[in-house]
C-alpha cells in the first residue's frame, strides 16, 4: 500500500503549510518516501501541477518519471468502474463530464486498481453540482486521507538544523 497524492495536496503544500523556502523538510520528505514507492502521484496530476509555471511546476518537472505513474493495464478497467459509478448516482450531467476529464477520476481508478490509499484536502460533500474525491472514494471502496494523517501514520518529522 501507498500514498497517491492529489494535485491540491502539493498546490497547498506550497502555498500555505510547506513553502519551498521556508520548509524545504516536507519536499526532502516526499522525495525520500517516493524512493520507497510509499509515496507517489499520477501523470495527469502532473499535468497539472506543471500548468503552473512556478516553483511547484519545475519541481514536478525534475520527478516526471520517478514520481509521477502512468495508467497502467491494471488501472484501465477500474476507470471504467469509477466512470459507472459516478454515472449511477445523483450527480447533474455536467459534474459527471468535469469529473471524468479531471486528474481526480484517475488518481481514483489507481488507487482502486493498486490497492493505495487516496491523500487529498477534499472533503466529503452533499452535492449534485461537483463531485467530490472523498465521495467517491467512499463509494468505490477506496480509503482517502489528508496529508496531515498521512505525514502523522508516517512519522513524518521536519526539525530545525
Amino acid at each position: 500500500m501507498a500514498y497517491v497524492l492529489d494535485s491540491n495536496v502539493f498546490i497547498q503544500a506550497n502555498n500555505l503549510h510547506y513553502g519551498f523556502d521556508f520548509c524545504p523538510a516536507f519536499w526532502d520528505w516526499l522525495d525520500h518516501s517516493s524512493q520507497k514507492s510509499n509515496v507517489l502521484s499520477i501523470s495527469q496530476v502532473y499535468g497539472e501541477l506543471v500548468a503552473g509555471n512556478d516553483e511547484l511546476a519545475e519541481w514536478s518537472k525534475l520527478r516526471e518519471n520517478s514520481f509521477f505513474r502512468d495508467m497502467d493495464n491494471k488501472t484501465v478497467p477500474k476507470l471504467a468502474e469509477v466512470a459507472e459509478w459516478t454515472q449511477n448516482q445523483n450527480y447533474q450531467p455536467a459534474a459527471i463530464s468535469t469529473f471524468l476529464q479531471v486528474a481526480d477520476y484517475y488518481l481514483i481508478a489507481y488507487a482502486l486498481a493498486h490497492g493505495h490509499v487516496v491523500v487529498t484536502h477534499e472533503v466529503p460533500a452533499d452535492s449534485v453540482r461537483k463531485i467530490k474525491i472523498p465521495n467517491v472514494c467512499i463509494g468505490m471502496g477506496v480509503k482517502w486521507i489528508n496529508p496531515f494523517e498521512m505525514l502523522r501514520r508516517e512519522q513524518a518529522v521536519f526539525i530545525l538544523k
